[in-house]
């Protein structure tokens, strides 16, 4: 799966010039964390929720409401957003920019073509691809496989499942050093048989529909 798949296109942007008050505007009002900053076509920076709050006055402040609007109309985008930009190709494997994300504690990355911002991949578009990948959304039995890490398991697995004329609607494998793990989602609503065979086969499969 690629980060093009699941990033938002084309995203919302602003210049370095727009002041903060209407950088807080339109983040409240489409419920964005952050805001790619671009500047005659080019991504300058980001603005998230983090260097807004920095810039903005503490709840301990005495300004009045109205001097606080006023400040935040004065300062510009390009003081508070970050430079140190880190971004990800459009056609790069979506765990990239997991990866990416967790490395440097960050909730989303500009997407690039090359130069050029073409979209905007979030913490939450990760989510749903696993959710996605995982099968959770569709409805099916899903079984739940333990394995000893050894070559030829998956082949033995397989074939018991497409024996049984059953079509898988997900899978993802984990490998630990010993033990191995298939997460299947199988387009049936009974796979007692399957479980029983696969079990026959001194390995441990068991299963629930959702």
């Amino acid at each position: 799966m690629f980060v093009k798949d699941k990033m938002t296109a084309n995203p919302y942007t602003i210049r370095p010039n727009a002041s903060i008050s209407d950088a807080f505007s339109i983040m409240k009002d489409h419920g964005f964390h952050q805001l790619p900053v671009v500047k005659n076509g080019k991504l300058v920076g980001m603005l998230t929720e983090t260097e807004l709050q920095n810039v903005t006055p503490s709840k301990a402040t005495s300004l009045s409401v109205y001097e606080i609007n006023y400040l935040l109309t004065k300062l510009d985008v390009a003081q508070a957003m970050s430079t140190d930009l880190i971004t990800i190709e459009a056609d790069a494997l979506l765990e990239r920019a997991a990866v990416l994300m967790r490395k440097h504690d960050i909730r989303a990355l500009p997407v690039m073509d090359g130069k050029k911002l073409v979209g905007i991949i979030t913490q939450s578009d990760i989510f749903d691809a696993f959710i996605d990948l995982m099968g959770a959304r569709s409805s099916g039995a899903r079984v739940e496989i333990v394995v000893p890490n050894k070559a030829g398991v998956g082949v033995e697995i397989m074939k018991i499942i497409a024996d049984s004329n059953v079509n898988i609607l997900h899978m993802a494998l984990h490998n630990g050093p010993e033990i191995g793990e298939f997460n299947l989602k199988l387009d049936t609503d009974d796979a007692t048989e399957i479980c029983n065979k696969i079990n026959a086969l001194g390995y441990k499969a068991s299963w629930s529909f959702n």
